[in-house]
């Protein structure tokens, strides 16, 4: 039986780890390479970041602090964020990253999801999705969270499995930060419609809403404040999740 997976987030702005609600309100929260091997060391699967600096320094920036988080671990990790090319990929991934996480680019590209599948492979490509719940059911969101779009939540997820993606990371704008839990209605609907592997992601509060979430099917669970300032230890949940019937890595 595959293992499920426990994915520390983290938002970096100005090569900082940042965390907020609903998107804003940023606080600090740690530098980037010092936060990754401390997961690493805690027993995390594996890392996401997602780089949300609007500076136009930010892929030189990105650079330099994706090599020194790839010299400082070693588990997989996954960068996105301003990804916009399939060279800016494979530029990622070759200054040490695992996979890249495309979002923005993707929904007014969609071809891009393709492209970098073809050239990484689909294991190396996950394609991010901003859902928010509007009059029209769940919208995909763009640009951080800051732009709707007419785009059905579920079609663009089918859309970007059969495009290539080999994973699907969900956030819940709703919840994100507010520490009440996934959106396991929206995460049972996903994950019923494809085949590829999808991360929960978006208001985790407690070690229950990890349970509920592999329970509508996540094969992860991403979490970013209560790992970063110390509300939840990962050792502690996957003991959690084991004692509940969850395979987890320990």
């Amino acid at each position: 039986m595959l293992t499920k997976r426990i994915i520390p987030c983290l938002d970096v702005k100005g090569g900082r780890v940042v965390k907020g609600v609903n998107f804003v309100n940023l606080r600090d929260a740690g530098d980037p390479a010092t936060l990754a091997a401390a997961y690493m060391d805690e027993g995390a699967d594996e890392l996401t970041f997602l780089d949300i600096s609007a500076s136009n320094e930010r892929r030189a920036t990105m650079m330099d602090w994706v090599k020194v988080v790839a010299d400082s671990i070693s588990i997989p990790f996954t960068v996105g964020g301003g990804i916009s090319t399939a060279a800016d990929a494979v530029n990622i991934i070759a200054v040490g990253a695992d996979k890249i996480s495309l979002n923005t680019a993707a929904v007014k590209r969609p071809e891009l999801i393709t492209e970098c599948a073809e050239i990484l492979g689909r294991q190396a490509v996950v394609t991010a999705v901003d859902v928010k719940r509007t009059d029209r059911g769940w919208s995909v969101f763009v640009e951080g969270g800051r732009t709707v779009t007419r785009r059905s939540g579920l079609e663009w997820c089918v859309e970007a499995a059969d495009r290539g993606a080999g994973e699907l990371l969900i956030t819940s704008m709703d919840r994100d930060g507010t520490k009440e839990g996934y959106d396991t209605e929206f995460l049972s609907l996903v994950t019923s419609a494809v085949n590829i592997p999808v991360i929960a992601s978006g208001g985790a509060g407690t070690m229950k809403h990890a349970l509920e979430a592999f329970a509508s099917g996540a094969d992860a669970a991403l979490m970013a404040s209560v790992f970063h300032f110390g509300e939840i230890r990962i050792i502690d949940l996957k003991k959690y999740l084991r004692q509940n019937g969850i395979p987890v890595r320990i």
